[in-house]
Order: structure tokens, then C-alpha cells, then sequence
């Protein structure tokens, strides 16, 4: 009786949810689109709540749509706001459909002009599309879903009719209230006039924001700076007896597991229950996780009795195990920051049941060699296994943009956790713990050490003055050349310029520019002006086993001990950087933000500049 009240509850706080909310505008002023209509009100509530209690029981009867991704219900939904704010902005259009024209003979034609009007069929349409959105803004939705229906559908049923009949009741007074107001102003007068194609604008807006997921950042907002109703849900849950917050999945993205960067209120949210939540909640909360795919080597994963290394995958943990896959590449700054951080996880947690994968997938094509890998798993003091991802299979597996990025695989496959980039790492260790807490309970085993890893010698860079990109040498993305033409590729003779700019890179001699790098052919010479601390360069040598002195100065002058990288040595007073294997080189560390410019002279011919990196 109590989650009967709760369902109620709910379904009226959801019309107040900060993922609904930027949708009451669409809701209110599509019932008044075509001229003030208390019965279209009614339509669109009613359609809107037949459609949550359907959606609900599909995925009741198949779990199928479970695996469905949010993205298609939020195309769904958003396609079909942008097409009725089209019809209503632009009629002319729907009436230049040959198939419109075909049902207006006749008997059909009273009901393709209420269509294209927006009335009956129409208002059941949007609210039948908007269904989705409004059942994935409640806990206690989830709750019904996933614990109550499969217990007892008959209990279920009352309590999703209960939560159905709060939600409508509250969105069909919204509703009224905003056609009282507007048939008090006089604003829909005229159906065909400025208020209508106004709606129909607005119809357009808010498809585009749900079909691209753009309001997530509204969403955020709103929850941050104004207030989240479903934390009233959530008390009234924990009332009841439930484990804790519940964090909801969103249609936009806001809150999934699969956003660029997990934000720490989600991850702790999701520590506080991961423990206890059923395998159906995490159907509807998580995606699973892929597979590792098209691997190309091994690395730190043992040895098979032909010698060879043995392969990984992470469905062989399921049920087992707790998976960390961290995508990196070796000649990244913001990989190599971070891998500190992933191996002391490791040291730590590896007995309590956590394996880590790192997913070597390629930037350069010298990364896609093994032995490169290999030397330089061994240089960053990596003893995880490592496996080589030189097609981007597991890259486009997982739906990866980023280097680096952790995704954390609970006991049951699912991607609970997920940050991109450098930073948080004690909210990324939280969210281990908690995995490891989930499985020691399940398993039976201890639960895993608290406390929060620190590794010795690692690097921060919080960003604040960082003022320059990372600049690209290759033609396939060298838009910050300064005296060339960026884009073009072949051997060219180039000329430094008497004053250089910010974040842009001039060459002087000849030089082949290649897709990925460019290469000198003699006495060359590079100038970067750079607003940054730490400078880095990723280069190589043409030639295996070759050695290229390069000579360094700033500002017109040798590099000083104080602030030079550690990859610079000095000799007869001046400053050099010997480039010979392709990895990342340190040129200047300084100890606080700066604007210089960097001055490089090349002696000999086979330097292969790929990118400058900065921090």
C-alpha cells in the first residue's frame, strides 16, 4: 500500500523532473497550437499515459527492448517533435505530400486534415512518442519495473497504473492551466497565426535538443542550481525500506554510464546502491560491455605451452571477476599521467578481484607496432595485461573518442562506471570499491580495502593557463601551419617569418610533409610560440637505430637546467634533444604557465615531427 501511494507521488513529481521539465512547453503549447481545446489537453495526457503503461509492459515481455539503447528512444521521441513542428510551422509541406493528397479524397479527407492540423491523431501521436521520455525520470518507476512487476504483476500493475494516473493527472492541470492563460491573453486567436508557428518553432527546438541529446547540459543545470524532485522519491523509498538513491537513466545522456565524463555525484550515487540492485534494475541503468575485438597482440598475459602469449577477452570474468579496460596509447601525456594511477589500482585490488585490460589502440602508425608496445609497457612499469587494438575494433566496440578512458565492468557485465580523461581518480577508485564490495558479497569473500591510492612521483596539471592545443605536423591535420598551406603534402621549401604568432608552428628549409608527420631533408629549422608549462613533442627518426640531434632554445636562448624537460641534455653550452626511437619527448618543464617561443635547428636529415603536446 505504501509504494501504491509512492507510485502517485511520483508520477506527479515526474511532470516537475528536471528531464521533463523543458518538455511542458512542447506539451502546452501543442494542445493550444491550433486554437484553444481543452480536449486536446486530454488527448495528449491521456495518449502520453496509455503509452508509459505499454512501454512498461513491453519491456515486461521482452527483455530485447531492454537492450535497446537510449539513444533509439531519444531519436524516436526527438524525430517526432521536429516533424510536427515542421507540419505546424510549414503546412504547405505536409499539404505537398502526394500521399496526403491521396487521403484527402473523400471519405479520408477529414481525417489527413485533422492530422496535419494536429488534433486528434496528432496530439496521440506526441504523446505516445513522448511516453519513453517520461517513464525514464523516476526511481521509482525503475522500482516498479524491475522489482515489483516480476514479483507480482498483479501488484506491479496497480502501482504502474498508480504512478501512470499521478503523472497524468498532474500534466493534463499543467496543461489546462497553461490554455487558461493563453486563451485569456488572446494568443491563439487566429489558429493560422504568429502563436502557431511560435508553437511549431518551439516543437522543432525541443526535438532537436531530445533527438541529439543537447539537453543533458539543461538537465545538469537544473538539477545543480535549482532542485531534483527525485530526491524526494528517493526518501520516501528509502522509507519504505529501499537501499538507498536510485540514479536514473535519462534520454539525453545526463546521467548514463556512457557519458564522456562520469561526474563524481552520479559515481558516488551509483556506490551507495550498486550492491543491491537486481540484475533487471542494471538492465534498465547500464549498457553491457562489448566484447574486446579484432585484438592484434597480447602483452603481459602469460604464456601458452607454443610460447606464445595467451589471449584475454573479458567475458571469460563474467561472474567472476570485476573488469577495469583503460584505453590508452603509449605516446599520449594524458595516458602516460594517468597510468600511475592504474597500476597502483591494480597493485591494490588485484587479489580482491579486480582485473585490469589496457586497450592499446593507436594514434600513430609506429603504435601499431608490438615491440613498441612492449617496450614501453615495460618502460611505464605496466604488469597488467595489455592487448593491442590496432583496427579500433574495441575502440568503436565500446563507442570510444578519448584517450585515456576507463570503463569499469562489474560481476555481471555491465559498464557501471566510466570516466574519460585525467582527474577524479578517487571518485574512478570509489566506484572499484564498490564493484569489489558487490562481488565480495556475492561471493562470499572479504570486501575489499578502503582508502584511496596515491602513487609517488605522479604529475597533475589542473589546466587553469593552459593556453595552447596540441598541434599536428601531418598534412592530414596540421591547421595550425603558419607558412604553408595546410592540408597539402609533398617536399617544400619553407621560410620563417620575422615575428611569429601564438600556437602556430612555422618551418624553415625543405620539408616532406606526410599524413601524420612532417620529415627534414637537411639543415631545417621549426619555430612554435606556446602559452603552457610542460612542452612536449612527439617525434621519431626515419631511420631504425638512427640518432638526430636537434638543438633547443627559448626565447632566442639555450634552455636553462631550471625548466628544461628531461629528455633535453646540454653540451658546450647549449641545449639538445636526441631523437631516435618514435616515442614522446620532454622539451621544457617549467614550474609556472608562460608565453616563450621555442626555437628548434636540425643538422641532418630524417627528423619525423608528428604533434607538440602541452601542460
Amino acid at each position: 500500500m505504501l509504494l501504491f501511494l509512492i507510485a502517485f507521488i511520483a508520477g506527479v513529481l515526474t511532470v516537475l523532473a528536471p528531464c521533463v521539465l523543458p518538455l511542458l512547453p512542447v506539451i502546452v503549447g501543442g494542445s493550444v497550437s491550433g486554437g484553444v481545446n481543452r480536449a486536446r489537453a486530454y488527448t495528449v495526457a491521456l495518449s502520453l499515459g496509455v503509452s508509459v503503461i505499454l512501454f512498461t509492459l513491453l519491456l515486461k515481455a521482452s527483455t530485447a527492448l531492454i537492450g535497446i539503447p537510449q539513444y533509439a528512444w531519444m531519436w524516436f521521441s526527438g524525430g517526432v517533435l521536429i516533424l510536427f513542428g515542421i507540419i505546424t510551422l510549414l503546412p504547405q509541406i505536409w499539404d505537398s505530400i502526394g500521399l496526403v493528397n491521396t487521403l484527402s479524397r473523400e471519405s479520408n479527407k477529414a481525417m489527413s486534415a485533422g492530422f496535419m492540423r494536429q488534433t486528434f491523431w496528432g496530439d496521440i501521436v506526441v504523446g505516445a512518442a513522448l511516453g519513453p521520455v517520461f517513464s525514464t525520470c523516476s526511481p521509482t518507476y525503475f522500482v516498479i519495473l524491475a522489482t515489483v512487476l516480476p514479483a507480482s504483476f498483479a501488484a506491479g500493475l496497480v502501482d504502474l497504473f498508480a504512478y501512470t494516473f499521478g503523472l497524468v493527472l498532474m500534466l493534463l492541470s499543467v496543461s489546462l492551466v497553461g490554455q487558461k492563460i493563453v486563451d485569456k491573453l488572446g494568443l491563439a486567436a487566429d489558429p493560422n497565426g504568429w502563436f502557431r508557428k511560435i508553437i511549431g518553432a518551439l516543437f522543432i527546438i525541443v526535438g532537436v535538443l531530445v533527438f541529439s541529446g543537447a539537453e543533458a547540459p539543461l538537465e545538469s543545470w537544473l538539477i545543480t542550481h535549482v532542485y531534483d524532485v527525485t530526491q524526494i522519491e528517493q526518501q520516501l523509498l528509502q522509507l519504505r525500506g529501499n537501499s538507498g538513491p536510485m540514479p536514473m537513466p535519462t534520454l539525453g545522456g545526463a546521467q548514463t554510464a556512457l557519458t564522456a565524463s562520469t561526474s563524481a555525484q552520479t559515481s558516488t550515487s551509483t556506490q551507495a546502491t550498486q550492491a543491491a540492485i537486481s540484475s533487471a534494475q542494471k538492465a534498465m541503468r547500464y549498457p553491457r560491455a562489448p566484447e574486446l575485438t579484432s585484438i592484434d597482440g597480447y602483452i603481459n598475459t602469460g604464456t601458452g605451452p607454443d610460447g606464445k602469449p595467451l589471449p584475454i577477452t573479458i567475458s571469460q570474468f563474467k561472474g567472476k571477476d570485476v573488469v577495469l579496460v583503460d584505453f590508452w596509447t603509449y605516446s599520449c601525456i594524458n595516458c602516460q599521467r594517468s597510468l600511475p594511477y592504474v597500476e597502483s589500482w591494480y597493485q591494490k585490488y588485484k587479489d580482491q578481484g579486480l582485473v585490469i585490460i589496457g586497450v592499446s589502440t593507436p594514434e600513430f602508425a609506429f603504435e601499431h607496432v608490438y615491440d613498441n608496445v612492449a617496450n614501453a609497457v615495460k618502460q611505464f612499469g605496466i604488469t597488467y595485461p595489455v592487448v593491442l587494438d590496432n583496427e579500433y575494433g574495441t575502440w568503436n566496440a565500446f563507442g570510444n573518442e578519448y584517450w585515456p578512458r576507463d570503463y569499469l565492468i562489474d560481476i555481471d557485465g555491465y559498464i557501471v562506471h566510466d570516466h574519460a580523461g585525467e582527474g577524479d581518480y578517487d571518485v574512478t577508485e570509489k566506484a572499484i570499491q564498490a564493484a569489489l564490495a558487490e562481488r565480495a558479497k556475492r561471493l562470499g569473500t572479504s570486501a575489499p580495502s578502503s582508502g584511496i591510492s596515491e602513487p609517488e612521483d605522479v604529475v597533475t596539471v589542473d589546466g587553469s593557463e593552459l593556453g595552447s592545443p596540441e598541434t599536428y605536423f601531418g598534412s592530414n591535420r596540421n591547421e595550425y601551419l603558419g607558412n604553408g598551406t595546410p592540408g597539402a603534402s609533398g617536399t617544400g621549401n619553407f621560410t620563417l617569418p620575422q615575428s611569429v604568432s601564438l600556437n602556430t608552428f612555422y618551418l624553415g628549409g625543405s620539408w616532406d610533409i606526410e599524413p601524420e608527420y612532417a620529415q627534414s631533408q637537411g639543415k631545417d629549422s621549426l619555430e612554435y610560440q606556446y602559452q603552457a608549462k610542460n612542452v612536449y613533442l612527439v617525434a621519431g627518426a626515419a631511420t631504425e637505430g638512427a640518432t638526430i640531434e636537434v638543438e633547443v632554445t627559448r626565447d632566442g636562448k639555450p634552455l636553462d637546467a631550471s625548466y628544461a624537460g628531461k629528455d633535453v641534455i646540454f653540451k658546450n653550452g647549449k641545449s639538445y634533444v636526441e631523437i631516435s626511437g618514435n616515442r614522446l619527448y620532454h622539451i621544457v618543464g617549467d614550474s609556472s604557465y608562460g608565453q616563450h617561443t621555442l626555437e628548434f635547428l636540425i643538422t641532418q636529415p630524417g627528423l619525423q615531427i608528428y604533434t607538440f603536446t602541452f601542460g
